[in-house]
């Protein structure tokens, strides 16, 4: 289950941050989660409960921002909606859609003291 070693260095990012920003504990943390990021959100919620515990994030609240996958069709020139990777563009069928959003993983916002 790699959303345990994302969740990780998430917790790890956390700390770096908070030597450099001088903060001592997180309240809330915001997760920007693209759908084509590869990752099982419902996973990744259960492995930050698990290292949160004993960090300065200890008990924040943690909500995921869901992205949707976009694409750009190269053959009918439109920005598409699209679930899977190599997906065919719901306008002309083709498979020639290159992916222009929903790919990312990154704490989008922080709640601290």
């Amino acid at each position: 289950m790699h959303e345990m070693s994302l969740a990780e260095g998430i917790v790890q990012l956390l700390e770096e941050h908070a030597h450099t920003q001088q903060f001592r504990r997180v309240k809330q943390i915001w997760l920007q989660v693209g759908e084509l990021a590869g990752v099982e959100p419902e996973a990744l919620t259960f492995c930050l409960d698990v290292v949160l515990r004993g960090s300065l994030a200890e008990g924040a609240q943690v909500h995921l921002l869901r992205e949707p996958g976009r694409g750009w069709c190269l053959a009918c020139s439109q920005e598409v909606a699209i679930h899977a990777r190599f997906d065919a563009c719901p306008s002309c069928g083709r498979h020639q859609v290159q992916v222009t959003g929903g790919e990312e993983l990154r704490v989008a916002e922080l709640e601290v003291e």
